[in-house]
């Protein structure tokens, strides 16, 4: 039987509180969806949340590709939960579900136990991987609002992006349903998922 995998990798559409232009993006993502269930098309949706090269390789610092070894800036208090999953995890975990039938129609979610972390938890891992504490300062959330309102695009959307991640715990803040949804690493288990613990490890 063939499936469509519609190519929206990220934060789940269907659940978010996302600020413009992060909430259009996504309204649109919805309306793709709730049209491929209208129209009787098999389908699996992949919830992969944040992709770890795109954030973790610099702990969201911007214009940088390795992580900080001496300051960071961390956006919100650093205390909201988030999931980050290497794209080698998520292009696994999808090939598995490609020809699954457990994942017929239902949304298969990414929450490797050991990957669900705060920026100050990830920050610490980072910490102990070099033997040196960072000086750490804070935006917090109305800054990172403002930060979203005076920007232009794409800056504006990535700032969205990043208060609905870090912020308002969009990546784990709603349970999954059984009826529609699945996790990778349970449905899985035989996938040995690189955690955030080693990830760090090619940057020592």
């Amino acid at each position: 039987m063939q499936r469509f995998l519609p190519s929206e990798f990220g934060l789940d559409a269907d659940h978010h509180n996302a600020v413009e232009p992060a909430a259009s993006m996504y309204e649109q993502k919805r309306k793709i969806r709730r049209a491929i269930e209208a129209e009787g098309i098999p389908y699996t949706y992949i919830s992969s949340n944040v992709f770890a090269a795109y954030y973790l390789s610099s702990l969201g610092q911007l214009n940088s590709t390795v992580p900080p070894r001496d300051k960071v800036v961390i956006q919100g208090d650093g205390n909201v939960k988030g999931v980050y999953v290497t794209e080698e995890d998520v292009g696994t975990y999808t090939k598995k579900a490609v020809e699954d039938p457990r994942t017929l129609n239902k949304t298969l979610y990414f929450r490797p136990p050991a990957n669900v972390l705060t920026m100050n938890e990830i920050v610490s891992l980072w910490e102990n991987k070099i033997g040196h504490t960072l000086e750490k300062s804070y935006v917090p959330a109305h800054q990172l609002l403002k930060n979203v309102q005076v920007c232009s695009y794409p800056l504006n959307l990535l700032w969205a992006i990043c208060h609905s991640m870090l912020v308002t715990g969009d990546c784990i803040n709603f349970e999954i349903e059984p009826s529609c949804g699945l996790e990778a690493s349970e449905l899985y288990p035989e996938v040995k998922y690189t955690t955030i613990n080693h990830y760090f490890d090619q940057f020592v």
